[in-house]
């Protein structure tokens, strides 16, 4: 009997593999859309096309993110061999700027109830905001004209060079916007979607509900949850690659693909925040290596530090000067150890450490900025260090000197024999050859008074005394 069953269940088990309809890959996005993101994105889609997933669900909770990530993922989308549904969940959830684009660009766009998305206006990188808003006038308007009349007492050259500034910062927010409107638009021709509402989503930062976005064809379809949205999605076409596909996802199963070590730690290397501490720690343990030749594991756990934060800070939006602004505050703090300077050298690091830490991140996405807060805990770690330094250079100037040519003016000493003119006494338990105007005898105390080559000259105490 049971050889029969197990000849029974191998005939039969190809043609229930056969008939299971293939899985769905679900990834997750929350928070910021970092280089973390787009390399877990990559390699979920990766894994989808090695396992012959028929659909790779994309849930997203984000506020936006970065625009070199944000792209990365959308050609991932793109050259997708299955279909990719964006899905904003769970309730509350949104997608915001970044998370507005992938939702256009994929295959199948869908939210859960009270989720919301748009507020897509590319953020200024490196630039000072400018004073009016795209789709509003273009800084046109009579506020612009009035500061102008306004301005006219306080001098030509400075008027020109204001307005040439504004007109710059003008030129260079149209052309951000321009690009991505023009980006977006083409997502949502490609994909059918609302292309309208896309570039206003981009020009005039407007959001949606999921209940306007599906009225007003900007989303495909409303599920509560995951096993929702594939009911609703089964039986669906798709042309991808030039071959269409049917969905078959009514009783498929859903796999999570969770992050691997590399993606996890890639995303907290990444954060400013981190990438901020490991090379500030870096730079402090090489500074003290320096300090403390020999000891090796600071500067080697230095040096990694130091590397890891370099590798971090080429993904992310990093201003230069700023980072150069902290190399130099260090350099000058560390300076005051080696050349005390009674605080010059350590003020002036203060300052540009404090300044380099503030413009250090380029950018105004939200997530993507080192905290002031941080900031402010290591520039009072590094006010605390400099007065130590400050105080010890204070206290070693102070110091009487213990040893060389200086500190032995005025030592006492003892002589050993008896002796006329020169003869020998020991001064601080070393044996010295000294001279004296006067005889002098075994045992008796003297004081050097000056010191010639390797002869001392001294005094016998009492004729100090009396001097």
């Amino acid at each position: 009997m049971r050889r029969f069953c197990t000849l029974l269940l191998a005939a039969f088990w190809p043609l229930w593999l056969a008939a299971a309809p293939a899985p769905v890959l679900v990834l997750t996005i929350n928070g910021a859309i970092g280089p973390a993101t787009a390399d877990y994105v990559h390699r979920g889609i990766e894994h989808a096309r090695a396992e012959g997933v028929q659909l790779v669900v994309l849930q997203m909770d984000t506020p936006g993110g970065l625009d070199t990530s944000m792209r990365a993922i959308i050609k991932d989308i793109l050259a997708a061999p299955m279909p990719v549904a964006a899905f904003v969940a769970p309730s509350g959830a949104r997608a915001a700027s970044a998370g507005t684009y992938i939702l256009y660009a994929s295959h199948i766009a869908a939210m859960a109830p009270a989720t919301n998305l748009g507020a897509a206006t590319p953020v200024q990188i490196g630039a000072a905001p400018s004073g009016g808003k795209d789709g509003e006038g273009g800084g046109d308007g009579k506020a612009g004209k009035d500061s102008g009349k306004t301005g006219k007492g306080s001098g030509k050259s400075g008027d020109s060079d204001t307005k040439g500034a504004e007109i710059s910062s003008d030129a260079m927010t149209r052309k951000h916007v321009h690009d991505a409107a023009a980006y977006i638009r083409g997502l949502a021709q490609m994909r059918g979607r609302n292309v309208e509402w896309a570039e206003r989503a981009v020009r005039e930062a407007v959001s949606l509900s999921s209940a306007e976005a599906l009225k007003q064809k900007v989303i495909d379809l409303v599920a509560e949850d995951v096993p929702q949205l594939l009911r609703r999605l089964d039986g669906r076409k798709f042309a991808i690659a030039g071959t269409e596909r049917v969905l078959d996802t009514a009783g498929a199963s859903a796999t999570a693909f969770e992050p691997d070590w590399r993606t996890r730690l890639l995303s907290v290397i990444t954060d400013p925040s981190m990438a901020y501490m490991l090379v500030l720690l870096g730079l402090y343990a090489i500074a003290f290596e320096f300090y403390n030749p020999g000891m090796v594991f600071p500067g080697v756990v230095g040096a990694i530090c130091v590397l890891v934060a370099l590798y971090a800070f080429q993904m992310l939006p990093v201003n230069y000067a700023g980072l150069a602004l902290i190399l130099l505050g260090i350099g000058f703090m560390v300076g005051e150890a080696f050349f005390p300077a009674y605080g010059s050298l350590g003020v002036g690091g203060l300052i540009a450490f404090v300044v380099g830490s503030v413009i250090l991140i380029d950018t105004d996405i939200p997530g993507y900025g080192v905290p002031y807060a941080l900031i402010g805990g290591f520039a009072a770690a590094s006010v605390v260090f400099l007065l130590l330094l400050v105080g010890v250079a204070l206290k070693a100037r102070r110091r009487p000197v213990v040893s060389g040519r200086e500190e032995l003016i005025g030592a006492a000493g003892e002589v050993i024999e008896d002796f006329d003119e020169e003869g020998w006494a020991r001064v601080h338990s070393e044996t010295w050859r000294v001279r004296a105007a006067m005889p002098l005898k075994a045992g008796q105390r003297v004081r050097i008074a000056a010191m010639e080559g390797l002869v001392l000259d001294v005094v016998p105490e009492r004729a100090r005394g009396d001097a």
